[in-house]
């Protein structure tokens, strides 16, 4: 028996009216939640097409689903995960056809489910488990017919084959998820050591952040003040409705994260003197949310969820500040030989989707807009977003490169070197509680420096 797909029914409503236009094909992502028993899509968003393909739509009347463009909805894939919540995830693809093309979409299905999961797994500083689902879904739609036929491949073996899947829709499917917040104070530094310096400032950064999602990954979350079994219900002790269920706006989830030091582990440890000619910290307060469906979530599912959260907003900015800077054409060398530069990393930016209780969130650099940020989101995902529903979480947040010996950049507001808090205005924003900025600081004095570091063996 095959998998289950509860579908939002507004996403039957939006697949209904995508119109081909004259082309042969529009494809796009499903967006939604893996659970034991089945699987919950709640947004579904075509990819846009490339200019070149707007300004030549004869050449795309002829088109064939062989030529598919796979790195084209891979990067749109990319570009949408940076925008998901912790739970959420980017669960397959749909494509519509015209009913001369339909015997032709499921090899290039096939290929596009494979080399996207492919790409979204080198960003990740986590790894699925043994326990979860590993299937991904396909969604064919004829226009003229409507016929659909869904399916699922196993992303853990290449050779799978396809099995059918059931596509079910529901109405009001999201509108009862239960959010969890939580802010984590990161304090990551990342020793560049003499034998990497062949490496780039993105990859040594990368691999640091690996060593520090390990503490992430092993913490210990607290959940409105408490340490429950992971087996437990989520909701366990919670109020429901006349109805029996649980109202997600009543019930938002405080989560606090401990991590352990590593000295007060029960590993033997030793001091290990390595010979750096930098480091890079990142230092700050990073607000992070996930989202699980109602359906009797275990502890170990919202634990994960805002596990993977904490690691991709993490992971993402500082992926977004390199990106940033090769195409503004600035080289890491120009960075790490300036005396002194900075570099405002983006903001988070909250949006919720029409009719959920779920929000997404996508990044704003501090020269972008509320016109910008708008018209991404409607690129990126298709729907139409209001300026004044954005939400804009400012972490304070400081990441530090440094080429000297035992040189320290204060991370204190108050200190003269650090960037002024840019004040915006053009944004139309809720305050959180915490409003600050985040700044990546870049300090070279030509010298090597030597730093200590405890590892466990």
């Amino acid at each position: 028996m095959g998998r289950t797909y509860v579908v939002e029914e507004t996403v039957g409503q939006y697949l209904s009216n995508i119109n081909l236009q004259g082309k042969d094909f529009v494809s796009g992502l499903l967006i939604g939640q893996c659970s034991s028993q089945k699987d919950y899509v709640i947004l579904a968003t075509r990819t846009p097409p490339k200019e070149e393909q707007n300004e030549n739509l004869k050449h795309q009347q002829k088109a064939k689903l062989g030529n598919l463009d796979e790195e084209w909805t891979t990067e749109h894939a990319n570009q949408v995960s940076r925008m998901l919540p912790g739970g959420l995830l980017v669960l397959g693809v749909f494509i519509i056809t015209t009913l001369e093309m339909g015997n032709d979409c499921q090899n290039a299905l096939r290929r596009l489910i494979f080399a996207m999961e492919k790409s979204l797994n080198k960003r990740r500083l986590w790894n699925f488990t043994e326990e979860e689902i590993s299937e991904r879904v396909t969604l064919h739609i004829c226009s003229s017919t409507k016929k659909i036929v869904c399916r699922t491949y196993d992303i853990r073996d290449p050779k799978s084959s396809a099995k059918p899947a059931d596509w079910k829709y529901q109405n009001g499917l999201s509108t009862s998820w239960l959010p969890l917040e939580c802010t984590v104070h990161v304090n990551i530094h990342i020793p560049l050591s003499t034998t990497s310096v062949s490496y780039t400032l993105e990859k040594n950064t990368k691999n640091g952040l690996v060593r520090w999602a390990k503490q992430i990954e092993n913490g210990v979350y607290l959940i409105n003040g408490q340490v429950k079994d992971e087996d437990c219900d989520l909701l366990e002790g919670q109020k429901k409705s006349s109805r029996g269920n649980v109202q997600a706006a009543s019930h938002s989830f405080d989560v606090k994260v401990l991590t352990q030091l590593l000295l007060n582990s029960d590993h033997r440890s030793t001091a290990t003197v390595q010979i750096c000619s930098g480091s890079v910290n990142l230092k700050g307060a990073v607000k992070c949310r996930a989202y699980v469906h109602s359906n009797k979530p275990k502890v170990k599912d919202a634990v994960q969820a805002m596990k993977r959260d904490i690691l991709n907003t993490v992971a993402d900015r500082c992926e977004m500040l390199f990106e940033d800077l090769l195409l503004n054409e600035i080289p890491e060398k120009k960075v790490m030989n300036s005396e002194k530069e900075f570099h405002i990393l983006p903001h988070r930016v909250f949006v919720p989707i029409p009719g959920s209780t779920v929000m997404l969130c996508d990044y704003k650099f501090g020269d972008e807009s509320a016109e910008e940020m708008r018209d991404h989101f409607i690129e990126m995902l298709d729907h139409m977003i209001q300026i004044e529903d954005l939400e804009i979480a400012e972490e304070i947040n400081t990441a530090c490169v440094s080429y000297s010996m035992n040189t320290e950049a204060s991370l204190d507001n108050t200190d003269d070197e650090q960037p002024k808090q840019p004040i915006k205005t053009a944004v139309i924003m809720k305050i959180q509680q915490n409003i600050g900025v985040i700044a990546a600081v870049a300090v070279a004095v030509f010298a090597a420096g030597i730093s200590f570091h405890y590892f466990s063996d």
